[in-house]
């Protein structure tokens, strides 16, 4: 299925994501309106969460689309791994305020009411974020964006999240047993918590330059073994110190390319960008520095004299 029409932009699903927060924020608050289960509110909180992610998130993408200028020559990319973090951030804070509010109905529990229509109201919410995390993903994948990646993990959060009201509400109206309610929403407060520790860990890896997926690497190491040359036991053609890294969007590789040295500059020229097409035409969104080298000569990384 190809995602790749602009209604289907990260852009504009964040849009999106903005306008089911509202919807979910509405519907959740008349649900807890109704019953008075701590679950809800414990739902309807992070929901507040789903729509201060989603407009961070919104601005961050907005961002990471500007063009390189004279301040950001490498483009404005890992504005996205902001926007990841800030969602975990947002993730915690709202698991930690759930267990707190379920924590003092635990000690005192509340009769609940009208939990027809409240369990409805649930349902219908978590219903319109499963459909649009979906849609999220496969976009996020296309895309490689991270926010977009990030809001459609807390949004299947919240699907859970309100699975787990829904059942906990349900066998507190089958048992009478009224403290189950303060204890489903902890225990969804638990997995919140943990969603929120991933995103940011994942924020907090992109910043720090982390490497291409291993499958990823391996397609580049393919590309390049079909350009590599050996001659009997003189190795004409071969790449060395192949390193990677992602910034958002973006992918780069960059890698030492060893020739013959009586090869002319303009012989050798052709024969990179022939190797930076081959890349790019292999891994979307690719982009390639090869430093062109004669076969007899190495390059030194972390050398004691460079350090200094």
């Amino acid at each position: 299925m190809n995602l790749s029409p602009a209604w289907l932009s990260p852009r504009r699903l964040l849009m999106a994501s903005v306008l089911a927060a509202v919807i979910t924020i509405s519907l959740k608050t008349a649900a807890w309106w109704l019953t008075g289960s701590v679950g809800l509110l414990s739902d309807a909180m992070e929901s507040l969460v789903n729509l201060a992610s989603a407009v961070f998130g919104l601005m961050m993408v907005t961002i990471a689309a500007r063009p390189a200028d004279e301040e950001h020559p490498y483009g404005h990319h890992k504005a996205e791994y902001f926007s990841s973090g800030f969602e975990g951030v947002l993730i915690i804070v709202a698991g930690l305020a759930i267990i707190w509010a379920a924590a003092h109905r635990m000690f005192d529990p509340q009769p609940l009411e009208a939990l027809g229509l409240g369990l409805a109201l649930a349902i219908i919410s978590s219903a319109l974020n499963g459909l649009l995390a979906w849609v999220m993903f496969r976009s996020a994948k296309e895309h490689r964006s991270l926010a977009l990646e990030a809001d459609a993990r807390h949004l299947v959060t919240d699907v859970w999240t309100s699975a787990g009201v829904v059942v906990g509400i349900a066998l507190v109206a089958t048992t009478g047993w009224l403290w189950l309610d303060a204890l489903v929403a902890i225990a969804v407060a638990l997995n919140i918590l943990k969603e929120g520790v991933h995103l940011i860990w994942r924020s907090a890896q992109g910043l720090m330059d982390e490497s291409l997926e291993p499958e990823v690497r391996e397609t580049i190491a393919e590309v390049l073994e079909g350009f590599a040359y050996q001659r009997g036991e003189a190795v004409i053609i071969r790449f060395d110190h192949v390193t990677t890294r992602k910034a958002g969007q973006r992918r780069f590789v960059d890698m030492h390319m060893h020739m013959p040295a009586g090869w002319s500059l303009g012989r050798a020229a052709a024969l990179r960008t022939s190797v930076e097409q081959a890349l790019m035409s292999a891994v979307p969104g690719l982009r390639a520095t090869i430093q062109l080298l004669p076969s007899d000569v190495e390059a030194h990384f972390d050398d004691p004299q460079d350090l200094k």
